[in-house]
């Protein structure tokens, strides 16, 4: 992972939000919120929230005194996902690091993650991290994308940009948010973190788009793989994002899409 996979800046998050959260986030984060919540939690910290899809899942299903804590190191994914949120006394937004949280040791009763250990820089330190806000009997619940050949849509776009670029294609795509697919890996950093009862199910979805355009767009425009273009040559942001509509278009259709996704879903304990 580079620097650049971790910019979620500019219009973004907007993109990310309005385009990326329906076609691939909102199924998995319903999931995330039915496991978060089947222990009745009465304190949860959530790290590495984006923007906010989890967040808007889960709190409906918190009972009424509960301690929800949202947290995201990059501060303009915060913001948006706080301003989208409806008013909750019960949440709290504080910008912080996976790696290096704010918070006493035992602090909650589940943390959860959707999507984020990818873009830890240490994955096993984030986890010690996690184990650390955990109360006897807590749970850590978190979810890695699989490789890239399982996600549709992920590696057509991702095809179809390299095309422009083949002597330094861009890798964001397969690098980082599908670069963790390894489950004997997970474990094996998990129980490093020490944690030592772990469940992982792999579970596949259908995304789905209104158009080939509007799924290449969410790709191209709504994550970093935006910036990996602009820093090549910002002239050829449309083109890509033409030519990844096409390749789309091709497999899938022209008018609505839809295409296999696949992501482990994690839980972890002790």
């Amino acid at each position: 992972m580079t620097e650049r996979d971790k910019v979620f800046g500019g219009s973004i998050p907007k993109f990310y939000d309005t385009l990326m959260v329906p076609l691939i986030f909102e199924a998995y984060a319903a999931d995330l919120a039915e496991l978060v919540a089947a222990s009745s939690p009465g304190s949860v910290l959530e790290t590495a929230a984006g923007s906010g899809v989890v967040t808007r899942a889960l709190a409906p299903k918190l009972c009424a005194g509960a301690r929800y804590v949202v947290t995201d190191l990059n501060q303009p994914m915060l913001d948006y996902a706080a301003a989208k949120q409806q008013a909750d006394s019960r949440i709290e937004w504080r910008q912080a690091d996976a790696l290096d949280l704010p918070f006493e040791d035992a602090s909650f009763d589940v943390v959860c993650c959707q999507f984020g250990a990818m873009f830890f820089p240490n994955r096993v330190a984030g986890y010690v991290e996690a184990r650390r806000m955990l109360r006897p009997g807590g749970r850590f619940v978190f979810n890695v994308w699989d490789r890239i050949e399982e996600n549709d849509f992920a590696e057509e776009v991702a095809n179809a940009v390299a095309t422009l670029f083949p002597h330094d294609p861009p890798r964001f795509l397969a690098r980082t948010p599908h670069g963790y697919h390894d489950v004997a890996l997970i474990r094996e950093e998990l129980s490093r973190a020490g944690f030592s009862d772990i469940e992982v199910e792999t579970r596949e979805k259908v995304s789905s788009a209104r158009s080939a355009r509007d799924a290449a767009a969410a790709y191209c425009l709504g994550t970093p793989l935006r910036n990996e273009i602009e820093a090549r040559d910002a002239s050829l942001l449309q083109l890509a994002t033409d030519r990844a509509t096409k390749a789309i278009a091709n497999r899938h259709g022209d008018g609505p899409v839809a295409g296999k996704i696949q992501a482990h879903v994690i839980v972890a304990a002790g």
